[in-house]
């Protein structure tokens, strides 16, 4: 039950002048009996909350930034007509700042024995699963004076997907990779490719590709095309340690991390290679194996899309075994983490050659362009100090790059904006040069 603002309003203006006629008890019972009575019958006349039906139906799933519709249906039994003043509880993160309450506040009347829908749009500002809360409905009697007010349970989720801004690199990803695949005029020839069929030789090929057998077989002389090496197998491997949860601009690396493995994963499975995931830190996060071309992507999207930065220390003994048992014939191993120097030094270093010995290893980590400005600052003393901190910074970050080179590792060190189309490229290298 509620009092309504016109309630209090109709109480003060009929007190006034008893109050200054006259000011006492009669005076205050004359206004306010009959204003209770009003009440009372509107009460009795709003119609009944408990007995009401809610259903929801709507989107289910919407990319980070983009609306998610849910549609909640609202169907009146009684024999009374439904004025009221509805809320749709979703949590803070449903919304953008400063819009939930014009979002989640409706108004409806529903006649006796009929429904209405109304639609709540959300438009979610962080991944993960956003799950509905308590319906408040107020029904409202005709004199708008007194209300009944009740909460109803209408359980919805809503799972928000990472956004993968770096979709936009596909196509030029795509076409250099049809280069490389002789689909178009460029074909690929040379050590550790993968024959692909013979043609009649032509000026200016290279003469190490004629194909003797065959140009003796035939009178023109045949020589051999290739094209890069297909139904191979990639392992990506997020770090979820406590280094992922670091933020570089507005988001934590982590999310730098997935969308350069959801342009990697598209661009791998277009390939005709095939695509695992493994999220780690001291356990298995998440784990996406066996999956067909055309179900990668959508399957990694959902699986990280409720993936969140762990504040512990990653195990990479316990990580390295974990990829060696998902990965076990030879694979391009794809490690997702940090290049700081104690973790790699500490953690990886020790366990690295039983990657390096099966496998080949690219390691991709999120750089922080505020540490390149501050690099190139200059003005006063506090400007000079970060300059040298910002430059001992990336030497140690450089440092830790060479030596894992050293070791057999390829090494993209990137800011987010170009960490994704970085480790694309760097996998097109891979694959044209029949490393994988």
């Amino acid at each position: 039950m509620a009092l309504t603002g016109r309630t209090a309003l109709l109480a003060a203006v009929g007190s006034l002048p008893v109050g200054i006629w006259e000011p006492s008890l009669t005076g205050l019972l004359a206004v306010n009996v009959p204003l209770a009575l009003a009440c009372a019958c509107d009460f009795t006349l709003a119609a009944p909350v408990r007995h009401l039906r809610l259903t929801r139906s709507g989107d289910t799933s919407a990319r980070l930034g983009e609306q998610a519709d849910v549609t909640l249906t609202i169907t009146n039994p009684s024999r009374r007509l439904l004025r009221a003043h509805l809320r749709d509880a979703w949590p803070p993160s449903s919304w953008q700042p400063g819009t939930e309450s014009a979002a989640a506040r409706h108004r409806l009347t529903v006649p006796a024995g009929e429904r209405r829908r109304i639609t709540t749009r959300l438009r979610p500002t962080r991944r993960g699963d956003r799950q509905a809360d308590r319906v408040t409905i107020r029904s409202y009697g005709p004199l708008g004076l007194f209300a009944r007010q009740g909460t109803h349970r209408v359980p919805w989720t809503v799972r928000v997907l990472p956004p993968f801004t770096s979709r936009k690199h596909l196509p030029s990803k795509l076409a250099r990779l049809r280069e490389l695949d002789g689909r178009t005029s460029v074909l690929t020839r040379g050590e550790g490719t993968e024959f692909d069929s013979l043609r009649d030789y032509v000026p200016g090929d290279d003469t190490r590709s004629i194909d003797w057998r065959a140009t003796a077989r035939q009178t023109a002389v045949a020589v051999r095309t290739w094209r890069p090496e297909r139904d191979r197998h990639i392992l990506l491997v997020l770090d979820t340690g406590r280094t992922s949860a670091g933020r570089v601009g507005d988001a934590p690396r982590l999310d730098a991390s997935m969308d350069a493995a959801l342009l990697l994963a598209a661009l791998a499975s277009r390939a005709g290679d095939r695509v695992d995931l493994l999220a780690y830190d001291r356990r298995v996060r998440a784990l996406v194996q066996g999956r067909a071309a055309g179900d990668v992507l959508p399957s990694l999207v959902n699986a990280l899309a409720t993936l969140e930065p762990e504040l512990v220390e990653t195990d990479s003994r316990g990580l390295t075994a974990t990829a060696l048992r998902t990965a076990p014939r030879r694979s391009l191993i794809v490690l997702l983490t940090t290049l700081d120097a104690a973790p790699v030094e500490e953690g990886l270093f020790p366990v690295l050659a039983r990657l390096t010995q099966r496998h080949t290893v690219l390691l991709a980590s999120v750089a922080d362009p505020h540490i390149a400005r501050m690099a190139t600052a200059r003005g006063d003393a506090d400007a000079i100090y970060e300059s040298a901190a910002a430059a001992q910074a990336q030497n140690e970050r450089h440092r830790t790059a060479e030596q894992l080179r050293r070791h057999g590792v390829t090494v993209v060190d990137a800011t987010p904006g170009e960490l994704a189309p970085t480790l694309a490229d760097a996998y097109l290298a891979l694959k044209a040069a029949g490393r994988l």
